[in-house]
């Protein structure tokens, strides 16, 4: 960490703590997400999930980016940097007296379920979908903090006791950790409300109120959706009836449209809610759907009609363009080893080799991740050499929890 300045602490947490950090060699700044945890070994280091999930999803534009990963080897200390951020959907709501343009909200709610069905279809599910880890800088969102995700093929029951408690879904709470990625829908149906009400949808004190709080609004389930959670209970459960009295009115003022997204991601059976694919094509996101596509057309025009014009010597006979071809991003560069320094950097989220964490099920193919390599007191590798790191000023959300959990 010698390459690096704390500025300020952005948060602490149980795990971890957040500073904001500028990088001595190009003076950018950075979020340190410094791991409270001792590690024994590099091997550790690249099993921890988060940044096997990290450098599994990187890049993406609407997930937080992983630029380095710093473990000293004599302390046993970790340090994930990543892009710093202005701030996270908790803090840009926080105070407001008028709820965000229905624009805007659905601005980034396409974002959001756009971050969401990159993870799912990696294999990914979140688990910790809330305002405090969905990050924003100059409209663009994008979602961070990893340390709680689980792959889609792990087989259940799966920790009992995730992700906050307002933004939890039923199967969550009613079963004995039988639930799957949907329940990250759920969350983000949450989110949605939040955004657009300025309230928590759901803020139950205990797991007995959340149940309650939800059953207040959607009413109690079908006997058909209770029986599901039934069979992968210890205990069993039986609700009186309540009907419900519907999403509150507090996002009235959004469209019919929007509000059957809403409805689409809390419905009560994860077998009838939305997927985040689904969700990209909801008629609510058609602006957004048509912008994207105008964008593309807009990158394949400069693409196919440089600004420079090509010399007629150059042209030649007709060539055909292969994917081959097409330029691909580098790694970042890791830190030089100088003598005397306090930590060991790891190399970019695109560097080679990791042994992945999340095993797949029987049957199904998962993008194998593969490890962060290791880089000596002494030594550089040839792909150094030739990379330049290029980062930009981002920032993480802080840690800490609010009464949700």
């Amino acid at each position: 960490m010698k390459n690096y300045k704390a500025i300020s602490k952005i948060g602490e947490g149980t795990f971890s703590q957040v500073m904001k950090m500028q990088n001595l060699r190009d003076g950018n700044y950075y979020a340190c997400k410094q791991m409270k945890q001792h590690f024994e070994s590099v091997e550790q280091v690249n099993n921890l999930r988060e940044i096997q999930a990290l450098r599994r999803l990187n890049p993406h534009p609407n997930i937080l980016t992983l630029h380095e990963v710093v473990f000293d080897r004599k302390s046993g200390s970790l340090a994930l940097i990543c892009e710093l951020m202005d701030m996270n959907i908790y803090e840009l709501i926080r105070g407001r007296r008028q709820p965000l343009s229905e624009k805007k909200i659905m601005r980034y709610m396409y974002q959001l379920c756009k971050s969401l069905d990159h993870m799912h279809r990696n294999g990914i599910f979140h688990r910790d979908v809330k305002p405090e880890n969905i990050l924003i800088k100059q409209d663009v969102l994008k979602l961070g903090d990893f340390g709680s995700c689980r792959s889609v093929f792990s087989k259940q029951p799966h920790t009992e006791y995730i992700s906050t408690r307002w933004y939890r879904a039923p199967e969550c709470l009613l079963t004995d950790g039988f639930y799957t990625y949907k329940m990250d829908l759920w969350s983000a149906g949450c989110v949605l409300y939040e955004i657009a009400s300025l309230q928590p949808l759901f803020p139950g004190a205990n797991e007995l109120d959340q149940i309650s709080k939800i059953h207040d609004i959607i009413g109690t389930p079908a006997e058909k959706t209770l029986s599901k959670f039934q069979q992968s209970r210890a205990m069993s459960f039986d609700f009186p009836f309540k009907k419900g009295s519907g999403i509150p009115a507090l996002t009235a003022g959004l469209s019919p449209q929007c509000l059957s997204l809403l409805h689409a991601m809390v419905a009560y059976d994860p077998d009838e809610r939305v997927t985040a694919h689904q969700a990209l094509q909801h008629p609510c996101f058609q602006e957004q759907r048509a912008a994207e596509r105008q964008a593309g057309r807009g990158r394949r025009a400069t693409a196919c009609f440089p600004e420079r014009p090509v010399a007629p010597e150059l042209l030649g006979p007709t060539r055909h363009m292969s994917t081959a071809g097409r330029r691909q991003k580098q790694p970042l560069k890791p830190e030089e080893g100088r003598p005397g320094r306090q930590g060991t950097a790891l190399s970019s989220p695109s560097s080679p080799a990791l042994q992945p964490v999340f095993a797949p099920r029987a049957g199904r193919r998962v993008p194998e991740l593969r490890p962060l390599k290791f880089v000596g007191a002494h030594q550089k590798t040839d792909a150094q050499k030739d990379v330049k790191l290029n980062p930009k000023q981002h920032r993480l959300p802080p840690i800490g929890r609010r009464d949700g959990g």
